[in-house]
């Protein structure tokens, strides 16, 4: 049995867009909660790959997040301490690839840049699409269009 492909998915920026978030504290610690379509679980649940949190957010992605979104607890990326140490590499983009173990995978998150697609192209040998979030806008119809093409043709391929 092939496994699915991973999605990687970062929280502030892509689920939580910056622009137009309500600033002030309510109910939630976090004012950019407001800012959150939970019609996202549902285009996210429907993606033919298997779902993990790959934030900063850790567990409290599925404490605060999972249920608002109607998903179930999902995996979570435990960061190591250390970051890249040329500072050009995006944080998470290492660890990444080790999480993924050789399955093919797809990063959502609003700060990847070429250099981490480069350098995942080089030491990732199974498809992998690093897609990038407008972080004002965060996830939009054309990212999750782009997310499914990609998808849709790694599964057949």
């Amino acid at each position: 049995m092939i496994d699915r492909p991973l999605l990687f998915l970062d929280v502030d920026g892509t689920l939580l867009p910056f622009a137009g978030a309500a600033w002030q504290i309510g109910d939630d610690a976090n004012p950019l909660l407001a800012g959150l379509d939970p019609e996202h679980g549902r285009r996210l649940s429907a993606l033919p790959c298997d779902l993990v949190w790959a934030t900063s957010w850790m567990a409290e992605a599925n404490e605060v997040l999972a249920a608002r979104l109607g998903l179930p607890e999902l995996p979570i990326v435990d960061w190591p301490d250390d970051d890249d140490v040329d500072g050009r590499l995006h944080w998470k983009t290492r660890h990444l690839v080790e999480w993924a173990a050789g399955r093919s995978f797809v990063w959502v998150d609003d700060e990847i840049t070429d250099v981490d697609r480069t350098w995942v192209a080089a030491h990732h040998s199974a498809p992998a699409l690093l897609h990038r979030v407008d972080p004002r806008r965060g996830l939009t119809e054309a990212d999750y269009s782009a997310i499914a093409e990609w998808l849709l043709k790694d599964n057949k391929g």
